[in-house]
């Protein structure tokens, strides 16, 4: 027995799929470009925030090193002599106070010339190349210096050459190594480098970073 389909059943199961329209597609398309113009600003920042970190890190390395080199000169280097004797040694006849972070005395005074009496290091290359260095006496401030040498050895004087700073650094924000230098004897304003020794040293990029300051000026 033959059935007749049923036609409102037929209309029932043809009903239309449900889409979008052309209206919310835009809307949708809108929407999406505002988010990710919005992130573009964050993610910008993001990275320029960790650039800032690591020149602030940098720049307290090369700081820090330079005045590690300047605790070292202590003592060292009369005027007119090409090697020390041993400060805070009482058979030397220096009395001079050391500062008690220090181990070694620099003993190669070629490297200062007459105009640097500050014993600043007279370049930043010279941090990584090394000096030559002798330990201290053994009346240093600070308790005793090499503590796993016996006195026989430090009596010595062993000659030893201290690095510094591993390398010189690349300045992030401008990616290569032409940091700004000033001496002792300059001011912060001033711009070009007078030679005489390397006293602090700055970035050479002339960006402003996020907290509105130049990076020249950290």
């Amino acid at each position: 027995m033959n059935s007749k389909q049923n036609p409102k059943s037929e209309i029932q199961n043809s009903k239309p799929v449900a889409g979008f329209t052309l209206l919310e597609l835009i809307v949708t398309l809108t929407v999406l470009a505002v988010l990710v113009m919005g992130t573009i600003p964050l993610t910008q920042n993001a990275a320029k925030r960790n650039k800032e970190m690591r020149l602030r890190e940098t720049l307290r390395q090369m700081r820090s090193a330079i005045d590690e080199f300047h605790r070292d000169t202590i003592g060292a280097c009369r005027q007119g002599a090409t090697t020390t004797t041993n400060p805070i040694d009482p058979r030397s006849g220096s009395n001079v106070q050391a500062d008690p972070r220090s181990r070694v005395v620099i003993d190669d005074c070629t490297i200062f010339d007459t105009e640097n009496l500050d014993r600043f290091p007279p370049t930043l290359e010279i941090l990584t190349s090394g000096v030559k260095v002798k330990a201290r006496g053994l009346q240093i401030q600070g308790g005793r210096p090499f503590d796993d040498k016996n006195a026989t050895e430090l009596n010595q004087n062993k000659e030893l050459n201290k690095v510094y700073l591993r390398e010189i650094p690349i300045d992030p924000m401008t990616g290569e190594s032409d940091w700004k230098f000033r001496s002792s004897y300059q001011t912060k304003d001033d711009e070009s480098w007078d030679e005489i020794n390397l006293f602090d040293v700055r970035s050479s990029s002339d960006e402003e970073a996020l907290n509105g300051e130049k990076y020249s000026d950290w």
